[in-house]
């Protein structure tokens, strides 16, 4: 099976992950999974090992995810919610602890022609996804910076069908945010109305 083919059928699943991921449905996590182990194969045809990397992060994520969202910490779903200060400050060092990380073994260990995109690409991402798997609304501002470096990234490694579905996320993350900014305020209300 080609590149262009895996290329569909991975993002598919994704595009129907993140549409269930936007509506807050728990089972997103599971066609996330298979979008994630379709890509692994597509990127690692494309020499991109850092996103390598973050897909296998996405799976074991994805799991987590799925069980914090269905049972929360006291059996019961988790809420959505804004991040701590801690919360940002964790999130900010998964950012700049990856981007190192991954810049250094790219650039010195990996045949990568594009170390420190593919890096800054991955540390976005691996924040925006711990944030999501605890249900933060400050998720999908970290995916989205991701998104808006990979963009180019996947254009540069004619994954057009990836770049494609990357400025799908792009605006489903737009639209998320809002989406789950409005289920607080909702939430908020009915805690009031209920007072």
């Amino acid at each position: 099976m080609n590149l262009i083919w895996l290329q569909f059928i991975g993002t598919t699943f994704g595009v129907a992950q993140v549409l269930l991921a936007r509506k807050n449905n728990v089972h997103n996590y599971l066609f996330g999974i298979i979008s994630v182990l379709v890509s692994i194969w597509v990127l690692y045809e494309s020499k991109l090992y850092a996103d390598i990397l973050l897909h296998l992060y996405y799976l074991v994520m994805s799991i987590y995810g799925w069980f914090y969202w269905k049972f929360g910490r006291k059996k019961q779903a988790a809420p959505i919610s804004w991040s701590s200060i801690m919360e940002h400050v964790k999130a900010l060092a998964i950012v700049a602890g990856c981007f190192a990380l991954m810049s250094w073994w790219l650039a010195f260990h990996t045949n990568s022609d594009v170390p420190f995109w593919d890096a800054a690409v991955s540390a976005f991402a691996w924040s925006g996804m711990w944030l999501m798997a605890k249900r933060k609304m400050e998720n999908w501002i970290y995916l989205n910076v991701s998104n808006a470096i990979a963009i180019p990234l996947l254009l540069y490694k004619e994954l057009y069908i990836y770049a494609g579905l990357t400025v799908f996320l792009f605006a489903v993350g737009t639209s998320g945010y809002l989406k789950w900014r409005k289920i607080i305020q909702n939430e908020k209300r009915e805690i009031y109305a209920e007072a």
